[in-house]
Parts: C-alpha cells; sequence; structure tokens
C-alpha cells in the first residue's frame, strides 16, 4: 500500500483555509450571542404635546400640536421634531395667527427637543410597572436654545411600547426663546391687555421600540 505525500505549500494553504473557516464560524457565533440594541420610534396618534397660554391675566386655554416625531436611542438620546405649522387651538382664525405672527413658520417651520433620558431604566420594567425619571435637555425654537430640566413618568405599557408623561408642566419663557414680539403681535391684534410669556408645556408620548 502507497501513500500519497502532500506537498508543504498545499498543506499551509490547507491550514489556513481551515482557520479562515473557523474564525468566521466563532464571528457568526459571537453576533448570535450579542445582544440586540434597539431604538424607539414615536408613536405620533397615540402621543400628545400641548401648551398652555393665559391672556388676560387669569384665562387660560390648552393647546396642542397635531403632528410630532421623533426617536430615542437605546441609549438614551431622545430628539423630537415639533411641526409648528400643526398648531391646532381650537380657532381656525387663531391657528393662522400663531402660524404667521407668533411661530413664522414661513422661516421657522420646525421646533426640537434634544434630551437624554434614562430609557433603559423603563424598558426594564415589568410591563404595566412605572417610575419616575429625571430628564434633562434643550429646546430650539427660531434658532434659540433653552435649557430644560424635568421628570417624566415611564410606564411599560407592552413588550415593545413605554410611554412617558410630564409629571409637572415644564414652563418655559416666550421671551428667553425670541418669542415675545410674537406674544405682543397677538396681543395687539386680539385687543387683549395682556398674554403672559410664561408657557406651561405638557407631554404625553408613546414610543415604540424597532430593531
Amino acid at each position: 500500500m502507497s501513500f500519497q505525500t502532500i506537498p508543504p505549500a498545499a498543506k499551509r494553504a490547507s491550514l489556513r483555509q481551515l482557520a479562515k473557516t473557523r474564525l468566521l464560524g466563532l464571528a457568526f457565533c459571537s453576533l448570535l450571542t450579542m445582544p440586540v440594541h434597539a431604538d424607539w420610534q414615536l408613536i405620533g396618534e397615540a402621543s400628545e404635546l400641548s401648551f398652555v397660554s393665559v391672556k388676560a391675566a387669569h384665562l387660560a386655554e390648552q393647546h396642542h400640536f397635531k403632528t410630532v416625531t421623533g426617536t430615542v436611542s437605546d441609549d438614551g438620546e431622545a430628539h423630537l421634531i415639533v411641526d409648528l405649522a400643526s398648531v391646532h387651538t381650537g380657532i381656525d382664525i387663531r391657528d393662522q395667527r400663531m402660524r404667521d405672527m407668533f411661530f413664522k413658520v414661513a422661516e421657522f417651520p420646525t421646533a426640537d427637543f434634544y434630551s437624554s433620558v434614562d430609557v433603559a431604566t423603563a424598558a426594564d420594567l415589568a410591563v404595566g410597572e412605572s417610575v419616575d425619571i429625571p430628564l434633562v435637555g434643550k429646546v430650539r425654537v427660531h434658532r434659540i436654545f433653552a435649557d430644560v430640566k424635568a421628570v417624566v413618568t415611564a410606564v411599560k405599557l407592552t413588550e415593545d411600547r413605554i410611554m412617558l408623561t410630564s409629571k409637572e408642566p415644564i414652563l418655559l419663557n416666550a421671551s428667553s426663546l425670541g418669542l415675545s414680539d410674537g406674544v405682543e403681535m397677538l396681543r395687539s391684534v386680539a385687543n387683549l391687555p395682556v398674554i403672559s410669556l410664561a408657557v406651561p408645556i405638557t407631554f404625553q408620548l408613546q414610543f415604540q421600540k424597532t430593531i
């Protein structure tokens, strides 16, 4: 019986190919065992962003935006985009004045909110559980930024859906966002004695996990 001798060069090539195959297999297995990270997408139709205007010293009215989009990354970086033209006050002429005089949507169509929020804590809750978590961020209107600090209540609605609700109103000042001239224009055209520059903001936002 005779045995065929494998040339050294061929043997080395075969060993290299075997090593590559093993490395690819290990890499594939490691990918399978890595944790899957998810982003969270805002569910616009299930969310609400509202603000209150106070005029004539004591008359408060609540308004909201119909169109808000946004995401939260799995490391907690949140970005919301508010379509300012979607402002809804319940009175058409007032909506138009808000768009044209206050927000000036032809030049500034959107406002942004950037924040860091501990979404991982909310995601780790059991369904139905809630927890209060801090929120720190910035709001941008008309190229001007203002700091925002708040506490939100996070509720885990389902395995892949959470809700973030403002625990108490967030108070913004129209003057600090460059909107005081717009407030004065609204006051004048509506023939009101005063419109408050303080604007309380509340929200209830639902997010769906995406992979």
